[in-house]
């Protein structure tokens, strides 16, 4: 039904309201340094994967030729590979180990909860590179703990082998972040009425009946961002293998994750733009995988 429209007194002038602009006012700084320390990097390095330097006309337009480049690099899709390596084995592991914690904690039959939450935690308050350089002393088979218990047993352990130093990073990842992992998990089991507990145990449901049934499926959305912070941070893998490279050379090549590929490129190589070229490519590898794992979570939902 259509308002019917009222007419202005005789001689009464209607002012008519302009556009506030008090939203920008407000939302404006947050845009300006968004796009400042966001947007603007972004645009900067998709612009310098377009180009190339060349002996001959310096820095040159070449279109989309770094990263058909990229796309048959073997050294790329070797460190694509073995970081998704380290995702489908190193995530799962850190987030089971994450939720059994928080169960445990939220069971109320653990003595001391507060003091093993925050212990849990504590690794995740120790920064990477000196969480790294730790366990970096302790796998070392010429000094630390490696060294003493090959010489207290007579073996040859060597965890910075080439064979095994990607589990040995996996075990750092996993140290520092199940702690953080386990908070969120924990926050969410926090917020689940505790009367659906009740009610269940007087139905005569057992404690892991009330775990798969209600526990679980109440957290299911704070383990698909936990699930998507850890598949971007194993794209993102840098700190550990980085910091470890002197202690295995051997092991830990330049192209060892893609990271630290493009690392490489840009402070060994000199090769700005095609490093600029790996890391949008990781970009839009990490947007996809992340998007997947957030679109199953909420068809799950």
């Amino acid at each position: 039904m259509a308002v019917p429209q009222v007419a202005a007194p005789p001689g009464v002038r209607v002012k008519r309201r302009g556009r506030s602009w008090k939203g920008w006012q407000f939302v404006g700084p947050f845009m300006l340094v968004f796009a400042f320390v966001f947007l603007a990097p972004i645009a900067y390095t998709i612009y310098l994967s377009l180009y190339r330097n060349q002996l001959v006309g310096g820095n040159s337009f070449v279109g989309l030729d770094n990263y058909t480049k990229a796309l048959q690099d073997s050294q790329f899709w070797s460190a694509l590979g073995r970081v998704s390596l380290f995702l489908v084995v190193q995530v799962p592991i850190m987030l089971a180990l994450a939720l059994i914690v928080a169960l445990a904690i939220d069971s109320g039959r653990l003595y001391g909860k507060a003091f093993f939450r925050v212990s849990i935690f504590l690794p995740y308050a120790v920064p990477a590179v000196v969480a790294t350089l730790m366990w970096g002393f302790m796998y070392g088979n010429q000094f630390g703990l490696v060294k003493n218990i090959n010489d207290w047993l007579g073996t040859t352990l060597d965890p910075l082998a080439p064979n095994i130093v990607l589990a040995s990073i996996g075990n750092i990842v996993t140290w520092e972040f199940i702690g953080y992992n386990m908070l969120i998990l924990y926050s969410a089991l926090a917020t689940v009425p505790t009367s659906l507990y009740e009610s269940a145990e007087i139905d005569g449901a057992s404690q892991m009946k009330i775990i798969t049934a209600i526990k679980l499926p109440a957290i299911r959305g704070a383990i698909t961002i936990a699930t998507i912070f850890s598949v971007i941070g194993s794209f993102q893998l840098f700190n550990e293998p980085s910091i470890l490279r002197p202690l295995a050379k051997n092991a830990i090549t330049t192209f060892f994750t893609p990271n630290l590929y493009a690392s490489s490129l840009t402070f060994s190589g000199q090769q700005y733009n095609y490093a600029a070229t790996v890391a949008i490519i990781m970009a839009l590898v990490t947007m996809v995988i992340a998007y997947v794992v957030q679109l199953r979570g909420s068809r799950d939902r």
